[in-house]
């Protein structure tokens, strides 16, 4: 759409989790160093936890992808909202086994079959569930039981959980206090830095076949309030915005194509720059009339410096209705 315009090769801002376009900060990096050094270690439970968007299934992509298949076979669950002989019977069906047994009892044999021969041929098998938030607790109880297959040296079933913050606070349930204890390893990831966003875009840019990204300062700050530094927005701003400069044939993204998307996606405004209002006049004050005075003879006060009102005159003026008094 805008790929011939701006003259990439392919959409820098796609919305699909591609390995290829990772952004590597300094908590991705650690994510994953971390995730890969849990998998092959044989850690046993994982958990890895991030907003929606902060690249999470992106990272894991990225694993898949650069570890061969000679090290590592696995399952991966993408919707985890099962019964537990249903989640045994996915498993198994993503493993590749398709000669289901009816009875639990065989289905985890058959499982614990799986990963004694993937052991002997030095292979590391492992669950994987993405969205693992929407787990119910009766299937993390049956990935509890699954988390026990072990033997002397160590955990023979590798379980990555991955998913947004709410999978604390299901972790933190009364009832899950024995597969909290399993954890081995626990990863967190996180919006980007403000400083971040521009480097981000840079990447994915280049990533596309670009040159310089087209977009300015302003619109890059424009881009990192509206979308709070998390990936998976700047990529819709991005793109939309991109969008709206290649209809108006204009060379550069700016903070108006931003706000264009933000507003076209129902993102929220972004805040307009106050404008400079002079306070109005203070009106003279008409002359009073001479009053009528009587001669009163007062003793003198002895001198003991300026009064307090007279210390602080001039820290005080009049100000017109509405305004507060600034000291």
């Amino acid at each position: 759409m805008y790929n011939e315009f701006f003259g990439v090769q392919k959409a820098p801002f796609g919305l699909t989790p591609d390995p290829s376009f990772l952004f590597l900060t300094d908590q991705h990096r650690e994510a994953l160093s971390g995730l890969t050094y849990a998998l092959l270690q044989r850690r046993g439970l994982v958990v890895l936890c991030g907003e929606v968007g902060t690249g999470k299934t992106t990272l894991l992509a990225r694993i898949l992808r650069f570890l061969p298949d000679t090290r590592l076979q696995f399952a991966m669950i993408v919707n985890p909202t099962l019964t537990p002989a249903e989640f045994l019977e996915v498993v198994l069906l993503d493993f590749g086994i398709t000669d289901i047994p009816p009875s639990k009892a065989e289905r985890v044999f058959m499982l614990l079959n799986l990963v004694l021969l993937g052991k002997r041929e030095d292979k590391v098998t492992v669950v994987i569930v993405d969205e693992a938030h929407l787990l119910p607790l009766k299937v993390l109880d049956e990935i509890r039981m699954l988390c026990s297959i072990e033997d002397a040296e160590d955990r023979c079933l590798q379980v990555l959980l991955v998913g947004q913050p709410e999978l604390d606070k299901v972790l933190a349930h009364e009832d899950m206090r024995q597969l909290r204890q399993q954890i081995g390893v626990r990863l967190t990831l996180g919006p980007l830095a403000a400083t971040e966003v521009s480097e981000y875009i840079r990447h994915r840019w280049l990533r596309a076949g670009g040159a310089e990204p087209p977009f300015t300062r302003r619109a890059i700050e424009a881009v990192s309030s509206v979308t709070a530094n998390i990936p998976r927005l700047i990529n819709l701003i991005c793109g939309n915005a991109l969008m709206a400069a290649a209809a108006d044939k204009v060379p550069l993204v700016d903070k108006r194509h931003v706000r264009q998307a933000a507003a076209k996606l129902n993102l929220g405004e972004l805040p307009r720059p106050l404008e400079f209002v002079p306070e109005p006049p203070i009106p003279a004050a008409a002359p009073a009339p001479p009053e009528k005075t009587e001669k009163i003879t007062l003793m003198a006060a002895p001198e003991t410096g300026p009064s307090r009102w007279s210390r602080f005159r001039g820290k005080f003026r009049s100000t017109p209705p509405g305004k507060e008094l600034i000291t």
